[in-house]
């Protein structure tokens, strides 16, 4: 995990604990259901920012025997996790106490207290949400913020980025709710307030874990990053034809690369190991992340069928009209 992983989740935790416990003290002294909500939902939050730390810590265990590619995926693993305890503990607990207040209503008790206490939410959640909006910036680039949180694979920041704006969000449906219900003298209010928090918690949660089961599945490099690797093949004086390549992040900051390349035939058995080693540097020096590497000489056989899910050579390099293929675009980004 990078330092500025680290600075956005620690910044989004110290703010959650804060706030949760400021929102229950709050909800006991009025009986605000949404405030019940918001407090349950930083708890959840602060779950989830101290699973996202764990995650970190496993992911950087040393490869084992039994798992020798490493453990980079449990970063995945844990966003995942947090998806979930952000649903349940979350979007679920939110509404179930939203219904339960429109079943059985009662008056707020001093609403003033859950207004201030929601105010300086705001001002906490603001605070650590612009923490991952900076640490955010550094890798997003160009990228609009719903591609990079699609379409990037770091685990931690869409996870502190969707819940900071979720808490933000939701403080103001809270604050929306109990003023209305203060106004109004309808604690309905309070209750719809309290159903809207969960409603956007689940909606939250369910773009998380469709994000993270992508990248726990397998994902391979983005497109610009599998650029640089064929270029890098490619170069190569000794290589005439890159057949194929596939890529897989093993995490977050390492890939895992497999090709197969047609070399010169005049070189002996010691020629192909060196180009392959001459290769293996050249692609690290385009592309650090890359890991463990694979590269298999190859004879070009227009007869054969390509692996499985290999599609044509992507731009950036002319299609060979022998049909040869490159499968480096197999679920890339787009």
């Amino acid at each position: 995990m990078t330092e500025g992983n680290r600075r956005a989740i620690l910044a989004a935790l110290f703010a959650n604990i804060g706030i949760a416990l400021a929102k229950l003290a709050a909800w006991l002294a009025t009986g605000a259901a949404s405030l019940l909500a918001e407090a349950v939902h930083s708890f959840a939050d602060v779950t989830n920012q101290a699973l996202l730390l764990l995650g970190g810590v496993r992911a950087g265990r040393e490869a084992t025997p039994e798992h020798p590619f490493g453990y980079g995926r449990e970063r995945y693993f844990w966003a995942f996790v947090v998806a979930i305890v952000l649903f349940l503990l979350g979007g679920l607990f939110a509404i179930a106490g939203g219904v339960e207040k429109l079943r059985h209503p009662h008056e707020l008790v001093e609403p003033g207290w859950a207004i201030g206490v929601l105010l300086v939410g705001l001002v906490f959640e603001g605070f650590s949400f612009r923490t991952a909006i900076v640490e955010s910036n550094k890798l997003r680039g160009s990228a609009s913020w719903w591609s990079f949180v699609r379409r990037t694979k770091n685990p931690e920041l869409p996870v502190v980025l969707l819940e900071d704006a979720g808490a933000l969000l939701g403080l103001v449906i809270a604050l929306g709710g109990v003023l209305l219900a203060d106004l109004t003298g309808n604690s309905s209010w309070d209750a719809l307030g309290s159903i809207g928090i969960g409603v956007l918690l689940t909606a939250i949660s369910m773009v998380l874990a469709v994000e993270m089961k992508s990248l726990l599945i397998g994902e391979s490099a983005r497109a610009r990053d599998q650029s640089a690797i064929r270029d890098a093949l490619r170069a190569h004086p000794r290589v005439t034809r890159l057949l194929h390549m596939r890529t897989l992040h093993l995490g977050p900051e390492e890939l895992l690369v497999a090709a197969k390349l047609e070399l010169e035939p005049s070189l002996d058995f010691g020629g192909v190991a060196r180009v392959l080693n001459e290769l293996e540097s050249a692609v690290r020096a385009r592309l650090p992340s890359v890991g463990i590497m694979y590269l298999e000489p190859d004879l070009h056989d227009p007869g054969r069928a390509p692996p499985s899910g290999l599609g044509p050579i992507p731009t950036g390099g002319d299609p060979p009209s022998d049909g040869s293929v490159d499968s480096s675009q197999a679920g890339g980004d787009p």
